[in-house]
């Protein structure tokens, strides 16, 4: 049976690989996408989402306009020199999309179509998903389950020492999300996605496969990794891969994801310091935590398992891809 994803992104690099996982995967189906600002505006995110739905030729996947800043009120920053100056490393998407986009009302209708079997995967900012919880508090009791990437635990940030970028964004929206969910998140941290490397050796052996069965969509993904590679090259020579953060959150949320959690009291910080939009959490072994919500914080998982999985549906994809 296929889970039903409605997925909130800011469509960058590995958003858009994630996306294209779930696409070829048996068990995902994507069925509502929330374009948020982030990695690129808004306005990229919304095109880029358009794009996606051009490849695939999947045309019936509504997409909704999130936000277009953090509930902090400043104006965000982008990352051209991580995921290109149109979010998909060297590829220029010439969609068109028509329309405001002022159109997140309608998540009310996917909500209700998907109750109680829906799955909400964030991997970009959350102040979009913390407006739902803000306008929807009993639409979101409906919401079988939270996954989200974003926080930094027991490794440093990678925006600041202590911060994440999807909680250092908007760590108000990430509080908010964090304190009225009606029930434990999924959280998947730097902690674990910051080793789902996938090495260009990887990336090489499924372009020659795309080549050979002239895989339209299987074909972008080389460009845009290799791209994103060459980012985290610069920041770190030694490293072996690209972090594919966002894949591995679209795989834990499958029955086949070994991933070890520990369910322990969360809180974002939202102070202007050093610590704004650190995520900390209580991993003291004793009875007297603080009293903060409790979610489920991943720590580890194994990453062969990984891997075949991600080589297996990405390379065969069972007449879903065109």
């Amino acid at each position: 049976m296929e889970k039903k994803v409605l997925l909130f992104s800011d469509f960058g690099v590995d958003d858009f690989v994630a996306a294209i996982y779930a696409y070829f995967s048996e068990e995902i189906q994507i069925v509502g996408v929330v374009a948020d600002y982030g990695n690129v505006s808004r306005e990229d995110a919304i095109r880029n989402a358009g794009f996606l739905k051009e490849l695939t030729g999947i045309k019936d996947i509504p997409v909704l306009g999130g936000a277009e800043l953090p509930l902090t009120g400043e104006q965000p920053k982008y990352y051209p020199e991580v995921h290109g100056l149109e979010g998909l490393g060297p590829i220029i998407p010439q969609t068109k999309v028509d329309g405001v986009f002022e159109n997140f009302d309608e998540i009310k209708n996917l909500i209700n179509k998907y109750e109680n079997e829906l799955i909400i995967v964030n991997v970009g900012r959350l102040s979009s998903l913390a407006t739902a919880f803000i306008l929807y508090p009993s639409l979101m009791k409906k919401i079988k389950d939270f996954y989200i990437m974003g926080g930094a635990f027991k490794v440093p940030g990678n925006v600041t020492p202590m911060a994440e970028a999807n909680f250092y964004g908007d760590p108000y929206a990430a509080n908010i999300v964090i304190n009225l969910s009606p029930k434990p998140v999924y959280i998947i941290p730097l902690d674990v996605t910051n080793s789902a490397i996938v090495t260009p050796v990887m990336i090489n052996e499924l372009h020659t496969y795309y080549q050979l069965t002239n895989d339209k969509v299987g074909l972008i993904i080389k460009p845009m990794v290799d791209y994103y590679f060459k980012f985290y090259q610069k920041t770190n020579p030694a490293i072996s891969g690209s972090p594919l953060h966002d894949l591995l959150t679209f795989w834990a949320v499958r029955d086949e994801a070994e991933i070890m959690y520990t369910e322990v009291p969360v809180c974002i910080a939202v102070t202007k310091d050093c610590t704004y939009g650190q995520s900390a959490a209580d991993f003291r072994k004793t009875n007297g935590k603080v009293n903060w919500k409790k979610h489920h914080v991943a720590l580890k998982f194994n990453y062969s398992k990984f891997i075949q999985s991600f080589y297996k549906t990405m390379k065969y994809q069972n007449g879903k891809s065109s």
